[in-house]
């Protein structure tokens, strides 16, 4: 008999790729309330999906009965709207974490790994950002990242709970939405690119991020959630920087695109430098699939099919 996995928020960007990577290998169960995330995200996987909130005890405890693994993406996502709705932020990503942790318990679930994220690091000029460096979240959003760390730390620590929390870096691929208020660079310029609309970039473009193709994001989460030594946190990207500049050029080039760049006032607050140490989660034997340069192929062909 295959395992049982949960995946909440698997309607979302990475979600659905999670749901997509374990649909053929085991029961998927995805718990979504499609506040980000979309059911066209999972045509075509083999799937229960339960429309509802972590915050809903009785279609939280359904989704979770039998599940081994727990994949818990569920969450606000957005850095801006968790500045504007402090409180709401808190109660889904803090709050659910803990609802999710003690279902967990409740279902005799083996391993629950949280999708964390690298805004923990906040603006520390240091790189690359290593797990052990103190955290400075700089918005609601960080620090409730932050808090579900710590609280799978606690369920590890007081009930043998199997836990690990996984740091993403600048996450990029397939399903990723372009039109969203808060959408990511890499969506934004390849539609932008295969318009030949210009592509705008705050300040020089000199600065730097660590992209991972989602694929590997999605390897990194499996690999975790059936490892029994991987516990605690992870940083999980290449361990590798690009400037935005170079990305733009990178994409203007592979879409065959007369986008030209145009260069925006400087936004205030952001980071320079961000580049992972990967070498804690590579020595726990995980190794990336993919590449930067694959992942940009196969999301402008995504896009390229959907313009079609």
């Amino acid at each position: 008999m295959s395992k049982r996995i949960l995946i909440t928020g698997g309607a979302g960007f990475i979600g659905s790729h999670l749901a997509r990577h374990f649909a053929e290998q085991a029961e998927v169960t995805v718990l979504d309330d499609l506040r980000s995330g979309y059911a066209r995200n999972l045509e075509g996987v083999r799937c229960r999906f339960l429309p509802g909130s972590i915050l809903d005890d009785v279609a939280l405890k359904q989704a979770i009965a039998g599940a081994e693994e727990v994949y818990h993406l569920a969450a606000m996502v957005s850095v801006p709207e968790s500045v504007a709705k402090p409180a709401e932020c808190a109660e889904l990503n803090t709050e659910g974490t803990r609802r999710v942790l003690d279902a967990a318990l409740a279902a005799g679930a083996l391993k629950v790994v949280l999708a964390s994220s690298a805004a923990i690091y906040g603006d520390n000029p240091t790189t690359p950002k290593l797990e052990s460096m103190p955290p400075e979240p700089k918005s609601p959003y960080a620090e409730t990242k932050l808090a579900g760390e710590m609280l799978l730390e606690q369920y590890r620590a007081a009930h043998g709970l199997g836990t690990a929390s996984l740091r993403f870096f600048n996450v990029f691929g397939p399903q990723q939405d372009p039109r969203s208020a808060y959408a990511a660079a890499v969506p934004i310029f390849i539609a932008k690119a295969l318009r030949d609309e210009p592509i705008g970039i705050h300040g020089d473009g000199g600065q730097t991020r660590d992209f991972i193709h989602v694929a590997d994001i999605v390897g990194a989460l499996a690999y975790a959630g059936h490892s029994k030594d991987m516990s605690g946190t992870y940083n999980v990207g290449y361990g590798q920087s690009q400037s935005i500049l170079a990305l733009a050029q990178e994409i203007i080039q592979l879409t065959g695109s007369k986008s030209k760049i145009e260069h925006l006032p400087p936004r205030a607050g952001d980071v320079r430098h961000s580049l992972a140490s990967t070498e804690r989660l590579r020595s726990s034997g995980w190794k990336p699939q993919s590449s930067v340069s694959a992942g940009l192929a196969e999301t402008v062909h995504y896009f390229r099919r959907l313009k079609a």
